[in-house]
């Protein structure tokens, strides 16, 4: 495959282009934590709470401590994406494992598959949550939906973990014309194309094939209806027009599967701080997790210590 078709593939999942004209919506009040209760055991069970527009929001809450680790996954995933990272993070903070509406137990009734609203499931889930200090971590689109949840959420976030995203941070707006071409071939035959997209893009090509394989069968079970309209949302959605708002660290764990140009990227966020696994693909959080949890626990720990959480 040629570099322009996977940079082009890529891009679409990975929250590479997510520019375009659609401004997004105006800050809602900051999120107040609940009233403490209990920390949640180890291996606690789900939990539910309702979203702004009316959707059960499944989440689940292991280990204890400052400050909570809100997970995040990306297109066409869910929660269990992020399974390789759940000993290592819950041995030191509280764990927030979110599955976004009409991914895993959540529910699907919503007609706006917008990051927006994608953003306000995170928001009510820390709603829930007590602790003071809050991480969110988001891969993919879930990057993009991390940093669109900050100014819903308020001065608990102490910084945001962007997972093989924001590469193109700072380029031009995507024009509509240029969306809805990227998202015909999945309307035309959705399981097909991410299939392909997933075997042929996001993994390099001496990655292991039963772990690619997996990857693109779970990701073809979406419905179409959900992760359709989400892939188109996130190809429109102005996220520079969002940066200004984002007044927290910004960390990013990267991929060598495409450049990342972080002097770019820190003129529109200044406190911005990469790392790149090499020899790694779009999913590097599940391909090499002796490698990657190092690297978001050094991040954890980084914010934490320039908010003073402990």
């Amino acid at each position: 495959m040629s570099y322009p078709r996977l940079a082009l593939s890529a891009l679409a999942l990975a929250a590479l282009g997510a520019c375009s004209r659609q401004a997004p919506a105006p800050a809602a009040p900051p999120v107040a934590p609940a009233a403490a209760h209990p920390a949640a055991d180890p291996g606690t069970g789900p939990r539910l709470v309702m979203s702004p527009d009316g959707v059960h929001i499944e989440y689940r809450i292991l280990g204890s401590g400052e400050p909570a680790v809100i997970l995040v996954h990306g297109w066409a995933s869910d929660a269990n994406y992020w399974q390789e990272q759940f000993a290592a993070l819950q041995a030191h903070y509280t764990v927030v494992a979110v599955n976004l509406a009409g991914h895993g137990g959540s529910g699907n009734n919503r007609s706006d598959w917008s990051i927006q609203n994608y953003a306000g499931d995170v928001a009510a889930v820390a709603r829930e949550i007590p602790n003071q200090h809050l991480v969110l971590v988001g891969h993919a689109l879930g990057a993009t939906v991390a940093l669109a949840a900050v100014p819903l959420i308020g001065p608990r976030v102490s910084g945001v973990i962007a997972v093989d995203a924001l590469r193109s941070v700072g380029e031009p707006p995507m024009p509509p014309q240029e969306v809805a071409r990227r998202v015909a071939p999945f309307r035309a035959d959705f399981v097909g194309e991410t299939r392909k997209l997933v075997t042929e893009s996001l993994f390099r090509r001496d990655a292991n094939r039963v772990l690619v394989q997996k990857v693109a069968y779970d990701m073809s079970l979406e419905p179409p209806a959900v992760a359709v309209p989400s892939l188109q949302s996130l190809l429109s959605f102005d996220l520079n027009a969002l940066l200004p708002a984002i007044q927290v660290p910004v960390y990013a764990i990267n991929s060598d599967l495409l450049p990342t140009d972080a002097a770019h990227i820190r003129k529109s966020l200044p406190n911005f701080t990469l790392d790149v696994l090499g020899h790694s693909g779009h999913f590097l959080m599940l391909e090499d997790p002796a490698r990657f949890n190092p690297l978001l626990l050094k991040d954890v720990a980084a914010i934490a210590a320039s908010a003073g959480a402990h």
